[in-house]
């Protein structure tokens, strides 16, 4: 009996022992990660820069530009299987913690749109003085609320290389009302539901517009839907963002990528206004039918304790299939493994 218990024993320390392996593969990364510091006038910026961990000579690099939220540079590591591809094809990358976040000063609610780009470009301006990097191919990725900042970058940075949007936002105001709508007809809501929260947040929307204290927003807010202090001041002071017709200021390439079970976004309007406003030659489209605001697989968008446990077994997999290989394949037309930065196997 004793040996029975015995073998079980080591039966199950072994197993779990090659889990613990197997995950631990899961989260090992064929790149370089070195953890940076930016100095700028606005404060520190610190964050990670990835590089091909086999390569020599100058890479090129995606500068990450994140969306809403109190994100660290790897968006609790969500971002390292992109690095990962990128740096297969040559590409180092640069993200950062939002101000408040992390290693980074500051606090990211007291930023407009025109401070979150201007970090960008302290960040971009540093990059060009590192040794590995290419500054002909410096690129930017960005995702939901980039849409408002990277339009500011490129106005001060003409040279980039490349820009890739992922379900960027277009006008704040109509994407927050898609987005109420789009989230409660998901839930079974009433079309006087629906009503009742429009009519509300129109309410929100013009002490908006008057310039209000947040106490006279507090005369208002529904308790069930109240903003913090510091969340009404960003608010306030980025509502009236729209990208539309700074999409005019874009001179290189762009890859728009749009998921077809978005609810934050209306995708066919991004769309259009995308088409109508860049200059000729300039868009690429990647639409991913089953992906949410996220690029996520349809299946974890609407299960967080699958996207859990996918985080943990299968990284690489939370995305749609063919996401991370569209985007290395479209930064790979601008810097295709030149011989300066061929990769060894």
């Amino acid at each position: 009996m004793r040996k029975k218990v015995k073998i079980a024993v080591i039966a199950l320390i072994g197993a779990l022992l090659a889990l613990v392996l197997y995950v631990l593969d899961q989260h090992s990364y064929r790149m370089i990660e070195r953890a940076v510091v930016i100095d700028t006038p606005q404060g520190r910026l610190a964050g990670t820069l990835a590089l091909p961990e086999n390569g020599s000579g100058k890479f090129g690099l995606v500068v990450f530009v994140h969306g809403d939220g109190p994100i660290d540079d790897s968006y609790n590591d969500g971002y390292k299987p992109l690095w990962e591809k990128f740096a297969s094809v040559g590409y180092a990358s640069l993200s950062l913690d939002k101000p408040g976040i992390g290693g980074s000063s500051g606090h990211w609610l007291e930023q407009s749109m025109e401070d979150r780009a201007q970090e960008i470009v302290h960040a971009i301006e540093w990059a060009r003085s590192l040794p590995e990097i290419d500054e002909r191919f410096i690129g930017l990725w960005g995702a939901s609320q980039a849409g408002w900042v990277i339009p500011k970058i490129v106005e001060k940075e003409p040279t980039l290389a490349f820009s890739i949007l992922v379900s960027p936002a277009v006008n704040w105001i109509s994407q927050g009302q898609y987005n109420t709508r789009a989230e409660m007809l998901r839930d079974g809501r009433t079309e006087d539901e629906i009503e009742e929260r429009e009519a509300y947040n129109a309410r929100i929307v013009q002490l908006l517009e008057r310039g209000s204290s947040y106490e006279e927003y507090l005369k208002l807010a529904a308790p069930d839907r109240l903003l913090s202090r510091d969340r009404w001041a960003f608010i306030a002071r980025n509502f009236r963002s729209d990208a539309s017709d700074e999409l005019t200021r874009f001179t290189s390439p762009i890859l728009l990528v749009l998921g077809g079970q978005d609810i934050n976004v209306d995708v066919e309007e991004t769309e259009s206004v995308y088409r109508e406003k860049l200059p000729p030659g300039l868009l690429s489209l990647s639409y991913f039918p089953d992906a949410d605001h996220s690029m996520l697989r349809k299946r974890y968008a609407s299960s967080e304790f699958s996207a859990y446990w996918a985080a943990i077994f299968s990284p690489r997999k939370l995305v749609v299939d063919g996401y991370a290989e569209e985007l290395a394949q479209f930064v790979s037309r601008f810097h295709p493994l030149l011989p300066s930065a061929r990769l060894q196997p």
